[in-house]
């Protein structure tokens, strides 16, 4: 370049950019319209005079993102095991490597010794009704409201569903059990009140025009005091078809949990069908299970409104993995040990107080999460820091999602993985 020429002229051009050899590796991983994105980046900078030109394959490498989604990986310090906003149940290992291998092409509606198109998703379905041995069919849909959505539809369409006034519930973002059902052209006949309805209420309900009755666990908040409710074996009694939202996704019963309800209980009293999600207690992917009588769900399946509502191939793999493989994080986070819990914190307070800050260990009360097992208490324990890391935590990298209370940011450990841990003295440390 000769003498007096202004260096931002001399802007490398995109395609002498593309071919540095990070940039190229990266068009392959990430795609090329987002290397391109930071190549334009880097060559504006050059044109600012913010870098030379020789600098210009140097920031558009550090400036590419880690991956081409969006969605940001975080370590959920909260203490809420099934963390909606952060995706509810993380998958476990099995589930993951079941995932890469559903990436491609898989024998999901295909008879590989036949040649001819199979049952679809029948490994996981087969997974499923072993978890549940008292449902008599199983049918996956692709979430806890599409479950429900689909029953009322192919089930109350024109007809009225029971159901008692104390279970017309509302969840997070406005989302009302009430318009759902009657967006389906069911009629509601509520029975009862807001905190007692007792089986007389639904008897005096029940006519040739009655569907089915619906018993909706109130799974995101508790009534105690002057109440009562109807089992479902009392409403079986009355000789019409009994529809069941244990919600959480709970099949069996767990002794952490024994207030709340599970599919395998509410089979076994009587109920005609149980629905619930799959991305909560279950651990698994999201998904709503229905589970019951083998004539309903097969009149289930063989609604149009099943094809608008079916799951994906990844969905069935993660599934069927969650089912059969190891036990996934959200069982381990839900059973962890308090005494661990509280020595791993002691670990990190002690790191943090050796490089001059002020961390204590506290107790801290984790909670379910999800809507499931809401007067649940899970003990465990935090390191607290100033209410300022809170913010500072979550916009650093990890990105470390906290909980502030009484002006104290708390890293409560238990959703944590273990060897997190530096990863977490580290973050803290950055701030």
């Amino acid at each position: 370049m000769g003498e007096g020429i202004d260096p931002r002229r001399a802007v490398p051009r995109t395609d002498a950019l593309l071919n540095d050899p990070r940039l190229a590796s990266a068009s392959q991983r990430l795609g090329r319209d987002l290397v391109k994105e930071a190549i334009s980046a880097a060559q504006d900078a050059v044109r600012q005079g913010v870098i030379g030109p020789d600098q210009a394959a140097d920031l558009a490498v550090a400036s590419l993102p880690a991956s081409s989604t969006t969605l940001r990986a975080v370590l959920n310090a909260t203490g809420v095991v099934l963390h909606t906003n952060l995706g509810r149940a993380p998958l476990s290992s099995a589930a993951v490597t079941a995932l890469q291998h559903a990436a491609g092409y898989v024998d999901v509606e295909y008879d590989v010794a036949t040649g001819e198109r199979a049952r679809r998703g029948r490994g996981a379905l087969e997974a499923l009704a072993a978890a549940v041995p008292d449902a008599r069919d199983v049918h996956v849909v692709n979430n806890g409201a599409a479950a429900l959505l689909l029953t009322a539809t192919a089930l109350a369409r024109g007809r009225e569903i029971i159901v008692s006034r104390g279970e017309l519930v509302e969840i997070g973002d406005g989302f009302r059990l009430p318009d759902l059902l009657e967006s389906t052209g069911a009629q509601l006949r509520e029975v009862g009140t807001t905190n007692r309805t007792n089986l007389e209420d639904y008897r005096r309900a029940v006519s040739p025009q009655t569907a089915f009755v619906l018993k909706v666990h109130p799974s995101n908040f508790v009534v105690r005091g002057f109440t009562s409710a109807a089992s479902v074996a009392e409403v079986a009694s009355l000789g019409v078809p009994v529809v069941v939202d244990v919600g959480s996704g709970l099949l069996q019963p767990d002794p952490l949990l024994p207030d709340e309800p599970n599919a395998a209980d509410a089979l076994r009293a009587g109920a005609s069908l149980v629905t619930a999600s799959c991305d909560k207690l279950l651990g698994g992917p999201q998904g709503g299970l229905l589970l019951g009588r083998a004539d309903l769900i097969a009149e289930l399946r063989r609604h149009p409104l099943a094809r608008a509502l079916r799951v994906d191939k990844m969905t069935l793999a993660a599934l069927e993995a969650t089912l059969r493989g190891p036990a996934p994080p959200t069982h381990a986070y839900l059973h962890a040990d308090v005494g661990a819990l509280q020595t791993r914190a002691a670990h990190i307070a002690e790191e943090l107080r050796g490089a001059g800050l002020g961390a204590a260990v506290v107790p801290s009360d984790g909670v379910v999460g999800g809507g499931g097992a809401p007067g649940a208490v899970l003990s465990g324990w935090a390191i607290a820091l100033p209410a300022a890391f809170g913010a500072a935590l979550r916009l650093g990298d990890p990105c470390i999602v906290t909980r502030v209370e009484r002006d104290r940011c708390l890293i409560d450990v238990r959703c944590v993985p273990e060897d997190r841990d530096p990863d977490i003295v580290k973050a803290v440390l950055a701030v």
